[in-house]
C-alpha cells in the first residue's frame, strides 16, 4: 500500500479528513472542558453530567446517523455530475432532519423520569434531570447544522464546518466559565450552566452554517433547493432507508457505552465519575477517527457515482490503514499517561486509580474502535447500512455488554471488567465490518463488465 496510487489516496483522504478531525476534536474538547469545569464542583455533579449525557447522546447520535445519509447520496450525485439531484437530496434532507430533531427532543423530555428507575444514586439523578432537559433543546439546532454540514461535505467542502465548529466551541468554553461559576456578574448556575452554554453555542453553529450554504457563491447553482416546494416522497424514502439503519448503527454503539455507564453507577458514584473521565478521553481519539470515516464515506460514495470501482476499493483500504496508525498512537498515549490524564479532572485518589485502570483497557480497544468506525463510513459510502446495523447490535448488545456484565459482576473484575466487555464488542465489530467492506467491493467489481 505504498504505491503511487495509494499515496494519492492518502493525500486526498487526509485533505478531506483533517478539517472534520479538527472540528470533531474541538467538539470533544468542549466535552473535556465541561468535565474539567464541572469536575471542580465535585464528584456528584461530574457523575450527574455523565448520567445526563448518556440519555441525551443516545438520542442525538441517532439523529447524527440519519443526517449522515445526505453525504453518500450527495457525493454519488456529484460523481454523476447531476446538480438537480444534489439540490433535491439536500432539500428533502433538511426537512427530514428538522422534523426528526423535534421528535428526538420530545422523546428525551419524556424519558427523563426514567432516571429515577435505573438504580442510580438519588443525589446524582436530582442534579442530572434539569441539566438533561436544558441540553435536550440543543438537538434541534444541531440537526439543522448537520443538514447544512453534510450537504457541504458531500460536495467535498469540509473546511467551513471546521471553522464554524471550532469558533462555536470556543464560545461554549467561555460560556461554561461564565455560567458554571457565575463570574463577571453572570448567574452561578453550576452544572446547569454547562447545559445553557451547549444550547447557545449550537444555535450559533446552526445559524452560521446555514448562512454559509445559503449565500456562498460556490453553492449558487443549488439554490433551487432552498425553495419550499416540490418535495419528493421517493427521495425522502431513500434518505430514510439509509439514514435510519445508519442511525441505528450509532445508537447501538453509543447506547452500549451508555448502558456501561449505568452499570458503573451500580458500583457507586466514584466508579461512575471515573468512567466519565475515561470515556471523555477515549472519545477524543474516537471522534478524530470519525474524520477519517467521513473521508471514507465521501471518497467511496464519489467513486461509486463515477463507477470507478477499483479507485473506490483503494480509497476505502487507504482509510483503514490511516486509522490503524492513528489509533495506535492514541493507544500508546493512554498507556504512558494513564495516571496523569485523570488528575486533570479530579483530585480524588480513588477516582484517579479507577480511571487509570480503565484507560489501560481503552488503549487495547483503540485500533478496533478506529477500524469499526471507518468500516461503517466506507460501507455507508456504498449505501450499505442494513447489514452493518445488524453487525453493530450483535457486537455490542449480544456480545459486548453481556461479556462486560459477566466480567464485571459475576467474575468480580469490577469497573475494568465492564470495560473489557466493550473491548470484546468493538473487536468483533471491527473484524466483521472490515470483512464486509472487502466482500462488497469484490462483489461490485465482479459484476462490472470487462
Amino acid at each position: 500500500m505504498l504505491t503511487a496510487s495509494y499515496k494519492e489516496h492518502y493525500r486526498r483522504n487526509f485533505l478531506l479528513a483533517y478539517p472534520v478531525m479538527l472540528s470533531q476534536l474541538g467538539q470533544v474538547l468542549v466535552g473535556v472542558a465541561d468535565s474539567l469545569m464541572v469536575g471542580r464542583l465535585g464528584a456528584e455533579p461530574l457523575a450527574a453530567a455523565s448520567l445526563g449525557n448518556v440519555i441525551f447522546y443516545v438520542m442525538m447520535v441517532f439523529g447524527l446517523g440519519v443526517s449522515y445519509a445526505l453525504t453518500p447520496l450527495i457525493a454519488a450525485a456529484d460523481g454523476e455530475g447531476n446538480r438537480d439531484k444534489i439540490a433535491g437530496i439536500f432539500k428533502n434532507g433538511l426537512l427530514v432532519n428538522t422534523v426528526l430533531g423535534m421528535i428526538l427532543a420530545l422523546a428525551v423530555f419524556l424519558c427523563t423520569p426514567l432516571l429515577y428507575h435505573m438504580n442510580q444514586p438519588p443525589e446524582v439523578v436530582d442534579l442530572a434531570i434539569p441539566y438533561l432537559r436544558i441540553i435536550t433543546l440543543s438537538v434541534i439546532p444541531f440537526m439543522l447544522f448537520q443538514s447544512f454540514r453534510q450537504f457541504a461535505e458531500g460536495l467535498g467542502n469540509t473546511k467551513k464546518a471546521m471553522f464554524i465548529t471550532i469558533s462555536a466551541n470556543a464560545l461554549n468554553v467561555v460560556l461554561n466559565y461564565l455560567l458554571i461559576y457565575g463570574t463577571y456578574g453572570f448567574p452561578n448556575l453550576g452544572l446547569n450552566g454547562a447545559g445553557w452554554a451547549t444550547l447557545i453555542s449550537r444555535f450559533v453553529m446552526a445559524a452560521a452554517m446555514g448562512l454559509f450554504v445559503c449565500f456562498a457563491q460556490r453553492f449558487h447553482i443549488y439554490r433551487s433547493a432552498f425553495k419550499l416546494a416540490s418535495y419528493s416522497k421517493a427521495v425522502t424514502k431513500k434518505i430514510l432507508n439509509i439514514g435510519i439503519p445508519a442511525g441505528l448503527q450509532f445508537i447501538f454503539e453509543v447506547s452500549a457505552f451508555g448502558f456501561t455507564a449505568i452499570m458503573m453507577g451500580w458500583l457507586g458514584t466514584k466508579a461512575l465519575a471515573a468512567h466519565q473521565i475515561a470515556i471523555n478521553l477515549a472519545s477524543i481519539s474516537y471522534m478524530m477517527a470519525t474524520g477519517l470515516a467521513s473521508a471514507a464515506t465521501i471518497r467511496v460514495g464519489n467513486q461509486l457515482g463515477k463507477k470507478d470501482y477499483q479507485m473506490m476499493k483503494e480509497a476505502g483500504y487507504a482509510s483503514f490503514l490511516m486509522v490503524t496508525l492513528f489509533m495506535g498512537v492514541a493507544a500508546l498515549l493512554f498507556v504512558v499517561w494513564k495516571e496523569a490524564f485523570p488528575t486533570l479532572y479530579v483530585s480524588d485518589p480513588e477516582v484517579i486509580k479507577v480511571a487509570a485502570g480503565l484507560l489501560i483497557v481503552a488503549a487495547f480497544f483503540q485500533i478496533s474502535d478506529g477500524v469499526q468506525v471507518v468500516g461503517m463510513g466506507a460501507l455507508r459510502g456504498m449505501e450499505d447500512v442494513k447489514i452493518p446495523a445488524l453487525i453493530a447490535v450483535t457486537s455490542y448488545w449480544v456480545i459486548g455488554l453481556p461479556s462486560g456484565y459477566i466480567l464485571g459482576f459475576t467474575l468480580n473484575f469490577g469497573a475494568q471488567g465492564i470495560w473489557m466487555g466493550l473491548l470484546i464488542g468493538l473487536s468483533v465489530a471491527a473484524a466483521l465490518l472490515y470483512w464486509r467492506f472487502g466482500k462488497m467491493t469484490k462483489r461490485i467489481i465482479a459484476k462490472t463488465p470487462t
